[in-house]
């Protein structure tokens, strides 16, 4: 679902999720699955046993539009007011639909009052809020279930990310391939593309490289293939295609990795075809962006894409080795996984490897990143990591 029609469609929105959980934080983390009734000390519930070392209850009361319940309403237009004892606060996540309960101390009890009149724009502004804060933390949790259950796409696909933060993990075990995919970034590509991209998605990429590939079979980063024609996005007709998208591994690899690895275990119905816009000229008597005559890419038109090699922006931020800003494009931002856990760039676990990157450095060779963790330059014809992303709904 798109992320306009999720925000303009109230009934579809207040239907669409349930409560997922509510939580309290303090020695540790409760997760409850239940609700007491409201106000009166025997209508107070306590819900024993979900984390057993946390040492004590919390109990819960309910009242929606002045009304005593025994649950949470499902999402849509309320305000909240979140009254504790014991000094304990309460807050109501809007993008996970739950509570946080913080100091949460023996004895602690909690009323949770739910009115309607809360806004389109006060809404939106919490589930923005709540989609912020996944991206700009890091969790590392096995998400598999929600992958197994299919709740994942449903999560993605209508703007709530209601488990899903950066650095979650998904394991896979299909036709004999087992990977660990990485969620690196979420709604990073929001309103970029020739065509508008509108819908919320999540970037993913594997946690390691998916085997080893060379970009060029030569030492060159200009034409290999002199028949290769091809049509942009904007009805350009395209020959003489060189730099990343004239590349073996452009029109070769990656189709065949798509077509092994990611198509198999997302499903190509929830993988995002958008426009990138991708460097495919390069002119070997250009001189770089350090001035330096060894060539470097020097134009670039959009393409409809599913899967891509990662620039050197994605990785570290920043340009090191890639020869001119064609290089970059719509790329130009720093995936979130490698800010918030840098080690990521060149391992994974106790796991170091070395893989491409889709810059041109000069007229023989494309950016890498070194198994050390230094920004590298190989020449086109070695056997690298190959290490894609790619965007699902």
């Amino acid at each position: 679902m798109k992320l306009e029609k999720f925000k303009k469609n109230k009934r579809l929105r207040n239907t669409l999720l349930t409560l997922g959980a509510i939580t309290a934080l303090g020695g540790g983390l409760l997760v409850y699955r239940t609700y007491a009734l409201y106000q009166e000390e025997k209508e107070y519930n306590v819900i024993k046993g979900i984390v057993p070392d946390f040492g004590y209850d919390v109990k819960l009361a309910i009242q929606v539009n002045g009304a005593k319940a025994n649950d949470a309403p499902a999402r849509g237009l309320y305000k909240t007011e979140i009254k504790c004892n014991n000094e304990a606060t309460g807050e109501w996540d809007y993008n996970a639909w739950n509570l946080k309960i913080n100091n949460a101390s023996e004895g602690t009890k909690c009323n949770i009052t739910f009115t309607s009149g809360l806004s389109d724009a006060e809404y939106d502004e919490y589930l923005e809020a709540g989609v912020n804060e996944r991206r700009n933390t890091y969790r590392g949790k096995d998400i598999t279930y929600l992958y197994n259950n299919k709740q994942l796409y449903t999560q993605i696909s209508n703007c709530s990310f209601d488990d899903i933060y950066v650095g979650d993990y998904i394991k896979t075990d299909k036709d004999g391939h087992n990977v660990t995919w990485l969620i690196a970034d979420l709604n990073n590509y929001l309103h970029s593309g020739y065509t508008d991209l509108k819908e919320c998605h999540a970037t993913i990429i594997p946690a390691t490289t998916l085997g080893t590939a060379q970009m060029n079979t030569e030492n060159k980063t200009g034409v290999v293939d002199e028949k290769l024609t091809l049509q942009t996005k904007d009805n350009q007709t395209r020959t003489s295609v060189g730099a990343y998208v004239g590349s073996k591994m452009k029109q070769t690899i990656l189709p065949s990795v798509f077509d092994t690895y990611i198509k198999p275990v997302f499903g190509e119905e929830n993988i995002i075809t958008y426009t990138n816009l991708l460097a495919d000229q390069m002119e070997q008597s250009r001189s770089n962006q350090f001035g330096q005559n060894g060539g470097a890419s020097s134009g670039w038109a959009w393409y409809d894409s599913q899967v891509d090699l990662m620039s050197e922006v994605n990785v570290y931020g920043s340009t090191v080795w890639s020869s001119s800003g064609y290089d970059i494009g719509i790329d130009n931002r720093q995936y979130a996984i490698f800010k918030l856990k840098p080690e990521f760039i060149n391992s994974y676990g106790t796991n170091r490897f070395y893989y491409w990157l889709k810059a041109v450095a000069d007229s023989t060779g494309f950016a890498s990143v070194h198994s050390y963790g230094n920004a590298d330059t190989s020449g086109a014809s070695l056997s690298r990591g190959v290490r894609p992303r790619f965007l699902i709904k």
